[in-house]
């Protein structure tokens, strides 16, 4: 591996490069806080699948593109002379010292609950009114609600245990059913999203994450329905003039090619 000598050199010459490349070139003079933010998200997701597939490789590369992004904001903050990559590496400096008492302190924690917890307290006293301030607006539903979840319950407000919680969604479930039942559309969506942020708490308590959860499904249903193609299109049929009950049985070999 790299010396930690080698590493500064490196990211030296990344500096060195967005300073070439935001004074030469057309396309990154272009370039604000606004128009970056779009392909920022583009490749924030990009490293989570890279994450999930477990290609190392990959994560290598899309870390050095989120990397290039953190500099790229860094530069125009200079150019605003509002603040520059020094800046913002001290700042985050700052918090992790602040927010790490138990490591720079006297505080004394048993685990990384009490860490947690300790964290959400700290965030209080810095001046946020309210700890979920610090859950983006924009994040996509489902983060959101796991991350509501951890911020309340790292200040308390949380169940015992597991089986109040499953109990909660089986509650849930049956509100869902019953509003299916009686045909109220508003009531039947309302009661789909408390299922929902249910299911997601229930998820936090047997420490699966629901969004990389999901995703893996995602991924295996695709994998799945393009085996299917893939077969179909080798026996030179039609997919759109196949019955459900044809396309099942692709689906079932499916399942089997990918469990080998």
């Amino acid at each position: 591996m790299n010396t930690r000598e080698d590493q500064l050199k490196a990211f030296n010459r990344l500096l060195d490069i967005m300073d070439d490349l935001r004074e030469k070139c057309p396309w990154d003079r272009k370039q604000t806080f606004e128009t970056l933010r779009p392909l920022t998200i583009e490749e924030t997701y990009e490293l989570g699948d890279a994450i999930l597939d477990n290609d190392l490789e990959e994560i290598k590369k899309e870390l050095g593109d989120v990397l290039l992004h953190l500099v790229f904001y860094s530069k125009i903050g200079s150019e605003k002379e509002a603040f520059d990559i020094a800046d913002v590496a001290n700042e985050i400096c700052e918090k992790l010292i602040s927010r790490h008492p138990h490591v720079y302190g006297d505080v004394e924690v048993e685990n990384e609950e009490e860490v947690a917890k300790n964290w959400e307290k700290l965030k209080i006293k810095e001046g946020r009114i309210s700890i979920l301030e610090g859950v983006p607006k924009s994040l996509p539903a489902l983060v959101k609600a796991w991350r509501i979840q951890e911020k309340v319950s790292g200040v308390g407000f949380d169940w015992e245990d597991s089986e109040q919680v499953f109990e909660k969604v089986e509650e849930e479930l049956g509100e869902f059913k019953q509003e299916i039942k009686d045909q109220n559309q508003d009531k039947t969506e309302a009661e789909f999203g408390d299922l929902l942020f249910s299911l997601i708490n229930y998820a936090r308590f047997i420490n699966v994450n629901p969004e990389n959860a999901l995703e893996r499904t995602n991924k295996k249903f695709i994998q799945r329905f393009q085996y299917i193609e893939q077969q179909v299109k080798a026996e030179r049929k039609d997919l759109k003039e196949m019955s459900l009950s044809e396309m099942n049985d692709y689906w079932i070999a499916a399942k089997k090619q990918q469990d080998e």
